[in-house]
């Protein structure tokens, strides 16, 4: 089969078309036919530098992946050849070693890990949800156990994670108070369904928090930028709420916290995969999106320009520009 691989972890690696052999089914596994897949910033980080998750190389990377089931292995009851799917289920270095990525004609997935994707979407589209929506949703619900009417704070509500979070959240019954660099992005916030828009450009974390929550703070804070935004979430939290975080490789003062009581959760939505453990929730959490993108209450923000996996260098390029809105996506012409 055809694949696009890596034999270097730098700045300047590129991906190149190469011949590889078509993985070998597994129990409890599936081998789909890659439709879709799309760029999430641990791929991309992946791709310039060592995380200490990178596969051998050469590797096969991209972890979210849409397709159709082409075999099932034995114990797979839930899926059956045709099936399509969606999930993250591949593009680093698990417990067990190398698992492949999406940036191939055919994936080997964990039946665990992957769902029947939205009917009302095309594989392109369902690619850009998995390992956002997965992380959203960890956050909201698993951890901070997000409740109704919760005045709750995302900070990024334009970005991959952000814009499910605020679904998500509204969906849930919260107050949701976006934050934005641009007016651009906030008006794609308040279409996804924020209350309140703030550009933290313009107004500063002690005039929103009064203006919004009469200086009492938010009940539940979700940062999904990291480094300085974690400070300011701790900053705009009230007391004894509940601050998420997606990023957590910086260094912080944790006063704040202390003299509001604040809980603070770190999100690695990557562990099932890296671990082997819990996985059958990330096949849960998907199928639950996939309802409510069917019943119109959720949708994937996708960048404008879609790219195929002969223009994957490209596609990455523009990630790395920063000057995209929404999901890259990229398809499978194959």
């Amino acid at each position: 089969m055809q694949a696009y691989h890596v034999t270097e972890y730098s700045r300047q690696a590129r991906f190149t078309p190469a011949e590889v052999s078509k993985p070998t089914l597994k129990p409890g596994h599936v081998i789909i036919k890659v439709k879709a897949t799309s760029i999430n910033p641990v791929d991309h980080k992946i791709l310039i530098g060592d995380q200490g998750i990178n596969p051998d190389l050469p590797a096969i990377l991209h972890m979210d992946v849409a397709g159709a089931v082409t075999e099932v292995g034995a114990d797979v009851e839930a899926f059956s050849p045709g099936d399509e799917v969606y999930g993250c289920a591949g593009g680093l270095k698990g417990a067990a070693g190398n698992i492949d990525g999406a940036l191939a004609d055919y994936m080997l997935a964990d039946a665990s890990l992957i769902a029947h994707k939205p009917n009302s979407l095309d594989f392109t589209e369902a690619a850009a949800l998995p390992l956002v929506s997965i992380t959203a949703w960890e956050g909201l619900f698993d951890r901070a156990q997000i409740k109704p009417q919760d005045r709750t704070l995302i900070h990024g509500g334009a970005g991959g994670v952000g814009h499910i979070a605020i679904q998500l959240a509204k969906q849930h019954g919260a107050h949701v108070t976006a934050t934005v660099s641009s007016e651009n992005k906030g008006e794609i916030a308040a279409g996804l369904g924020a209350d309140d828009i703030v550009n933290y450009r313009d107004e500063s974390i002690e005039d929103y928090v009064a203006r919004l929550t009469r200086g009492k703070g938010f009940d539940v804070v979700f940062d999904t930028v990291g480094g300085a935004t974690l400070d300011a979430s701790f900053q705009a939290a009230g007391a004894n709420a509940q601050v998420i975080s997606i990023i957590g490789m910086n260094t912080h003062d944790l006063t704040p916290m202390h003299a509001k009581g604040l809980s603070l959760h770190l999100v690695f939505m990557l562990l099932p995969m890296l671990t082997g453990e819990h996985r059958s929730h990330h096949g849960y959490i998907l199928r639950e999106i996939a309802g409510l993108v069917d019943s119109g209450k959720l949708k994937p923000l996708i960048h404008e320009e879609r790219f195929t996996f002969e223009q994957i260098n490209e596609a990455h390029a523009l990630y790395a520009s920063g000057k995209h809105i929404g999901k890259i996506v990229i398809e499978n012409s194959s």
